[in-house]
């Protein structure tokens, strides 16, 4: 199962959060687990639930993990996403640059 809210992708996963080894809780922002901020209005995809943990593995890349009960994902801007439990990637778009064949360090203009 694949979700999407503005520039956040969130791809289900069949393996379990110990299958990814080493990885470090990532820390609320007034009881919400921001996936993202927006780069121009600030405000931020987040899921207030508590039965979610946002992970960050060691290559920078994150995982969220669901457990118990759907939670919700919400956005100023966007319709909320109910997301059922399980383990989850969570990647945000980035913007390709044709000129240098790279993918730019800056966030893509499709940002909240």
């Amino acid at each position: 199962m694949i979700y999407r809210q503005g520039d956040v992708l969130i791809m289900r996963v069949d393996e379990s959060p110990d299958d990814f080894g080493e990885r470090t809780a990532v820390q609320r922002d007034e009881g919400r687990i921001v996936l993202a901020y927006g780069e121009v209005t600030g405000h931020a995809h987040a899921i207030a639930d508590d039965h979610a943990t946002l992970w960050l593995l060691p290559d920078d890349d994150r995982l969220l993990t669901v457990e118990g009960a759907d939670v919700a994902l919400r956005h100023e801007e966007h319709a909320t996403i109910v997301i059922p439990p399980g383990t989850y990637r969570v990647r945000r778009q980035r913007e390709y640059v044709p000129a240098t064949d790279e993918i730019a360090p800056r966030r893509s203009y499709v940002a909240d």
